[in-house]
């Protein structure tokens, strides 16, 4: 379709002077001999470019410029002045009112010809811009439904209020950097008496880490076969894996050419009724074991990333547990928050916290924690996951108090 430009003078030499230097150059045109007419024509046709008479009847250039840039209809439409006038006041009223353009008469073909193909080249780049940019917008509002949507189905795989268990207290808080993280982690029960605990933090962030935290979490379910398996032995025909062994079948499902991704594991088995943790890290923050009477233990049995294809071995541990002991398993997001300025929390001032709010209830102290590292930054936003578990062993008369 050839553009429309729309020709506004009162002086019919003009406008015929002007219409045949645009018509050789195929554009499509339109005329208004006065300000009321002008506008009426405009509404109606919506033309590419108006040439705008300054001085005109009814109403002049000015007043025209001024009422169609308020008008939403036409307010992207380039307007150039056309006028006798030469003062560079004159110009610059025009420019202010809107105006893309002044043409001085009487005309040069040249000028004309140059200033018109420029505006509309200018206004056929402004239309793909915007073009382009809403259309990035309504692709950039589908990507967000789609990581709301993902975001939702993350936040479905992790635990569902604390779990039932004997004599221990449980308590979390998970903060993804982005509508969706790398981080999981979930509570199990094996057994009568033990529990399966893991928490995984995928590297990088967005949908891709997400999609490997899910496949993760799913192998990580007690029916897949993963944490127990079948054995031909009396009832419940079932052994449970130790930690080394989960690991070891982690790694070798998840090299990192799968996803180009690895991540870091703590895989622990909580005996509530022996009182025993069985425990491996994937180079995982170790967790802290806050004994009763304030002394930390670090459990640091273990080996590096689960992405190397089953080629080193992961070591296990053991820790004896007691009641009014705390442990507590995090993710890298904790030490590696930064204020504003890019300090780092670290690991003394976490540490420190979880001292200071040692004798208070596991629900109080992982909501503490997570306080203070806010505190410490100013509420800045996480540049990583954080992610904090809390676990409190009680005395056996005493039930479990939620998380």
């Amino acid at each position: 379709m050839p553009e429309k430009i729309c020709i506004v003078d009162d002086n019919l030499v003009n406008r015929k002077l002007l219409s045949g230097i645009l018509k050789k150059e195929g554009y499509e045109l339109i005329e208004a001999a006065d300000g009321e007419e002008a506008i009426g024509l405009t509404m109606k046709e919506l033309p590419d470019l108006i040439l705008l008479d300054i001085i005109m009847p009814k109403k002049d250039g000015y007043q025209v410029c001024a009422e169609l840039k308020k008008d939403a209809r036409s307010t992207h439409i380039p307007v150039i002045f056309l006028s006798a006038k030469t003062q560079v006041e004159d110009k610059i009223k025009g420019l202010d009112l809107g105006g893309a353009d002044y043409v001085t008469k009487p005309f040069d073909r040249g000028e004309v010809l140059a200033r018109v193909r420029t505006q509309l080249n200018i206004a056929r780049l402004t239309r793909e811009i915007v073009e382009a940019n809403d259309e990035l917008m309504r692709k950039q509002r589908r990507l967000n439904e789609d990581l709301e949507a993902a975001a939702g189905i993350q936040q479905s795989l992790l635990p569902h209020g604390a779990p039932e268990m004997e004599n221990v207290s449980v308590a979390w808080r998970f903060m993804p950097c982005d509508s969706i993280g790398g981080d999981i982690f979930n509570v199990i029960r094996l057994d009568e008496t033990r529990w399966g605990i893991y928490m995984l933090d995928v590297s990088g962030h967005g949908v891709p880490s997400a999609l490997v935290t899910v496949s993760a979490s799913q192998l990580l379910r007690p029916q897949r076969g993963l944490l127990m398996k079948k054995a031909i032995q009396p009832p419940p025909y079932y052994e449970i894996r130790g930690p080394s062994e989960v690991l070891d079948l982690l790694d070798r499902e998840y090299p990192i050419e799968r996803f180009n991704k690895y991540f870091t594991i703590t895989y622990l088995i909580l005996d509530v009724e022996a009182g025993l943790i069985r425990y491996s890290n994937a180079a995982h923050p170790p967790p802290i074991l806050l004994r009763r009477d304030g002394r930390l233990e670090l459990l640091e049995e273990g080996g590096t990333i689960i992405g190397m294809g089953g080629v080193l071995p992961f070591e296990e541990g053991e820790k004896r547990v007691d009641p009014g002991d705390k442990l507590f398993i995090y993710t890298d997001g904790i030490p590696e928050y930064e204020d504003e300025t890019g300090q780092l929390y670290g690991q003394e001032r976490f540490v420190e916290a979880l001292l200071q709010l040692r004798e208070r209830p596991i629900a109080e102290v992982v909501d503490g924690v997570i306080d203070a590292l806010m505190a410490y930054g100013n509420n800045h936003p996480p540049r990583d996951d954080v992610t904090l578990l809390g676990i409190e062993i009680k005395d056996k008369a005493n039930r479990n108090q939620g998380g």
